[in-house]
């Protein structure tokens, strides 16, 4: 699942990405409100994370821009304004949930899930299917028919990524920048080495492989017939 963070405090910006990535979500971070503007207008989030303060056009402005056009990703919005009128401008603005800063991790994670849940209820799937392999985004489980599959949060985003793109050749860099969110280094081997503990669980122990190496391009998952 892909977050947006638009945070200009480099600590709290870090901080969310390293937990988010952790957790398996892929992430974009920008750092002002126009920038979140134009990348919000032409990418599809799962989530935004918002602060209000921002430079150039602040988070509230930003998000009833955001809401005038139809967009309707879900947005939590963090802010050190902790009274009771500053929640109540958030709502009205837009924003679907309001976390004060400071902030417990923990906490944030479970406002993210929540609002996930809610807007996947009725909009974006929320489980995949390749042949038997189906993936539940949210609870965030993986089996191959009966058989649960245990995958650490990197091993799950990949996952999620290659069926979401069921079908589809995924290169290198493609994956790299997807599941890492950073530029790809020619020589590095960590992409081989995570489709490999991917295959591990997801293709050792059954008849049907799913996860399929096309040479000199990069992966592709799909169920042969």
């Amino acid at each position: 699942m892909n977050i947006c963070v638009v945070e200009d405090d480099r600590g709290i910006a870090d901080f969310l990405k390293k937990g988010l990535k952790e957790a398996g979500f892929a992430v974009d971070h920008v750092s002002s409100g126009e920038d979140a503007y134009d990348l919000l207008k032409i990418r599809h989030f799962d989530a935004a994370i918002i602060d209000i303060m921002l430079p150039g056009i602040d988070g509230l402005s930003l998000i009833e821009n955001l809401r005038n056009e139809g967009n309707q990703t879900p947005i939590l919005i963090l802010s050190a304004k902790r009274d009771v009128d500053d929640r109540v401008s958030g709502f009205r603005s837009g924003g679907d949930d309001y976390l004060v800063k400071p902030f417990s991790f923990a906490e944030l994670m479970a406002r993210i899930q929540a609002l996930i849940r809610r807007s996947t209820r009725s909009s974006s799937p929320t489980s995949f299917q390749a042949g038997d392999l189906t993936l539940d985004l949210v609870s965030h489980q993986a089996s191959r028919g009966e058989t649960r599959i245990e995958l650490q949060p990197r091993e799950f985003a990949l996952l999620e990524y290659l069926i979401r793109n069921k079908g589809q050749v995924l290169s290198k860099t493609m994956i790299m920048e997807h599941v890492w969110d950073y530029s790809f280094d020619p020589q590095t081997n960590v992409v081989d080495v995570l489709v490999s503990r991917l295959r591990s669980k997801i293709d050792k122990d059954f008849e049907q492989k799913l996860i399929h190496t096309v040479r000199g391009v990069g992966y592709v998952l799909k169920a042969e017939e």
